[in-house]
């Protein structure tokens, strides 16, 4: 599921080892990937919103088993994905 808002800057196959591969812009300096899945529901250039499908979990590219890889990616730096989750529980409690 897409967890905010955004465009798909790549939804396909990725031969680094990502298998099926989707990254979305959500602004700002803020990217999200998801990779490893059985196939993807969404396009390049597609808009997205919070929660929406944007594949199915799978084992393709360089996989040892069924997962999605997922990262956060602020300006052009990977960060922790469990700030977000920790932060987001307090949002959605409010």
């Amino acid at each position: 599921l897409a967890t905010a808002p955004g465009v798909v800057k790549w939804a396909g196959n990725r031969h680094n080892g990502f298998g099926n591969y989707v990254e979305i812009d959500h602004g700002n300096g803020f990217v999200t990937r998801y990779g490893h899945m059985d196939s993807l529901k969404v396009r390049t250039g597609q808009r997205v919103e919070l929660h929406d499908t944007v594949g199915y979990l799978g084992n393709t590219g360089r996989s040892t088993g069924p997962h999605c890889h997922y990262e956060i990616i602020y300006q052009g730096r990977q960060i922790d994905p469990m700030r977000f989750i920790e932060a987001g529980r307090y949002v959605f409690e409010s």
